[in-house]
């Protein structure tokens, strides 16, 4: 069995290939995908080469984590029947080439406990369950804070900081201010304001989030804390973070690292989503064909117009 694959052989080239697929096995699924996001967190960090080393890191790779598909195919020990739509947070079943995350294919093989079904009704939409679960763990970090302290603060206006903000709203907290300093993606709030950091004067935030990836910031955030704050660590920092000790000590700051979403954080925004409470409209603004991966790719990390770039693998099953 095979499929067609985005291959990214090394740092800015991009491949449309055909690759052969690990034959399923009892526990697994074998998924059409419809359709998948780019990640302009993680992906762009493989597209350019300055993602950190860890276990599974090396070119070539199929990157994606945002799939959506249908199951064509299921192992006798499966949960998950043939004709199942289900979010697929990427697969390993490329042989040689690495899959990280491996959700970029128009078929794929997964293992059956990996997959989480998904309403219809979300369509495309699905393709952001990720990022939604992504921002969902920053605030809750898996349900297992004693009390959760709700941005009153968040940093950058791409789709993660709209989903922590409309999460926020959607909870009951208090809308809280988002900084963006691209006037065009300031644009697009619903129900809590954005504003560019020299317009805003407040200097008791009790939560800033920040999803900006600037590894330099954070001296002018804890400018903005309130005695006891907090500053959490919600986007992805390739060099080193480093703070001016003195004021953080003033202010008695803490600094936490959001880490990475876990299957729990997955099912409460499915949950959310599909009932209706949390908004995922308007958050994908471009479409591509994976035979033009390169274009779809350089669009998705280099046009500030761009929040989420999703590719439509239907015409390639």
């Amino acid at each position: 069995m095979k499929t067609m694959a985005i291959v990214l052989e090394e740092p800015e080239h991009i491949a449309f290939s055909s690759l052969d697929l690990t034959p399923p096995g009892a526990d697994d699924v074998v998924v059409d995908i419809e359709f998948s996001g780019i990640s302009t967190g993680t992906e762009k960090l493989l597209w350019n080469g300055r993602m950190p080393k860890f276990p599974g890191m090396g070119y070539p790779l199929v990157p994606g984590y945002e799939s959506v598909g249908r199951v064509v195919e299921a192992g006798p020990n499966a949960r998950h029947a043939v004709g199942s739509r289900v979010f697929v947070p990427g697969a390993r079943c490329y042989g040689e080439v690495r899959g990280l995350f491996g959700g970029a294919a128009s078929k794929v093989v997964v293992a059956d406990s990996r997959v989480v079904p998904v309403s219809e009704s979300l369509g495309q939409e699905a393709v952001l369950l990720a990022l939604a679960a992504t921002a969902y763990h920053a605030v809750a970090v898996g349900g297992k804070r004693e009390k959760i302290v709700p941005p009153d603060l968040i940093v950058g206006h791409g789709v993660l900081g709209r989903l922590l903000a409309r999460m926020t709203v959607v909870a009951g907290f208090a809308p809280p201010t988002v900084w963006e300093t691209n006037g065009r993606r300031a644009l697009g709030g619903d129900g809590y304001t954005v504003i560019h950091p020299d317009e805003d004067t407040r200097r008791d935030y009790r939560a800033i989030y920040d999803v900006s990836g600037d590894s330099q910031i954070l001296d002018r955030l804890v400018q903005r804390l309130a005695p006891g704050g907090e500053v959490v660590l919600a986007g992805f920092y390739t060099d080193p973070i480093n703070f001016a000790f003195a004021p953080a000590f003033m202010r008695e700051a803490t600094f936490r690292c959001a880490a990475e979403w876990q299957r729990p954080d997955l099912l409460a925004v499915k949950e959310l989503t599909e009932s209706g409470r949390l908004s995922l409209d308007g958050l994908i603004t471009h479409h591509g064909d994976p035979m033009h991966a390169d274009s779809a790719y350089r669009t998705a990390f280099g046009d500030s117009d761009c929040l989420k770039m999703v590719l439509d693998w239907r015409s390639c099953q």
